[in-house]
């Protein structure tokens, strides 16, 4: 039993606001079974001030999207010199980026799918929709149209057709400044949970199955019950299991990550799994992956939770 005083920051205003409610709940209740005096905090403008008030030994970070992904929690803990779960200010914000991390990605060798990236200054003032049948053209169809900075696969839109990327584009805009045009990868989608208890290790891997009616593992796929069939340990041969598993370490630690996170990867007809984001702090929610993966490997929820906050002190 732990005892220590810790708080939960969770909710906030970003988009992904009711998946982050829904993960802190369950973390509470976790954290309180293992004896920790948990203080939940829904973030908004007094932050900083209870948290000056309360003076917890550590922090559990509960926030998805902007505001808790992307470095700006983390930067305010730091300042405060709070411990707190998941990666650091620069990790945070390499992986909140995906055009950042991407880049990262192809430096350090690990394969992610060829992509284009504008911001909305390009699109708006530059001309940039005149690159969109060359890009077609180069990414082949479909292209894959994401917001650079989004969770949860929000506004993520398939092109079909060049003429269709004007429409995609201003429908990722309309979530972020910055827009990833993505070449399509079909395969199999499978989610990598990554803890560090000491050494980062893999959990067992998960794969989605979004069930008819759902063209990918969308965002109603991810958050409704029995709208995806999951496979854990997903059904793969040894040496592609390694391998996935070893891509997945790499994301981890090219991007610099700490505590936990989750990898998604598309593993392709010939067996080559490519990485399309990291999550810092994935969903912890009754349909998310990673609960899923520890549950497989032995350990139960708040054997997680429990794990994820003792790291915050190493």
């Amino acid at each position: 039993m732990s005892g220590k005083n810790v708080c939960v920051l969770y909710g906030g205003r970003s988009l992904e606001r009711d998946v982050s409610l829904s993960t802190g709940h369950r973390v509470i209740r976790a954290l309180e079974a293992r004896g920790y005096a948990v203080t939940p905090i829904d973030v908004d403008e007094t932050l900083v001030q209870r948290l000056l008030d309360i003076k917890p030994a550590g922090v559990f970070i509960a926030m998805h999207g902007k505001g808790g992904e992307d470095g700006t929690v983390q930067e305010l803990l730091e300042i405060l010199r709070i411990p707190y779960t998941g990666s650091d200010v620069l990790s945070s914000i390499r992986a909140m980026d995906k055009v950042l991390a991407k880049h990262i990605l192809e430096a350090a060798g690990i394969p992610t799918p060829a992509f284009y990236a504008f911001n909305d200054a390009a699109f708006r003032e530059m001309g940039a929709k005149d690159t969109l049948d060359l890009i077609a053209a180069e990414l082949g169809l479909p292209v894959v149209v994401k917001p650079a900075a989004q969770g949860s696969a929000l506004g993520i839109n398939f092109a079909a057709e060049a003429r269709d990327l004007p429409r995609a584009m201003v429908s990722a805009l309309s979530f972020d400044r910055k827009v990833l045009l993505e070449r399509f990868v079909a395969g199999r989608e499978l989610a990598v949970s990554v803890i560090d208890d000491g050494a980062p290790r893999v959990l067992p891997i998960v794969e989605a199955k979004p069930r008819s009616g759902h063209a990918f593992y969308d965002t109603e796929s991810r958050y409704t019950a029995g709208e995806t069939d999951f496979t854990v340990p997903a059904e793969l041969a040894p040496e592609v299991t390694e391998q996935v598993e070893q891509v997945a370490l790499g994301t981890f630690e090219a991007l610099g990550c700490r505590g936990f996170a989750r990898v998604d990867i598309i593993l392709d007809e010939a067996g080559v799994p490519w990485v399309l984001e990291l999550n810092t702090i994935p969903g912890l929610t009754e349909t998310s992956t990673m609960p899923l993966a520890a549950e497989a490997a032995g350990l139960s929820f708040e054997d997680l939770v429990a794990v994820i906050m003792e790291s915050a002190f190493r």
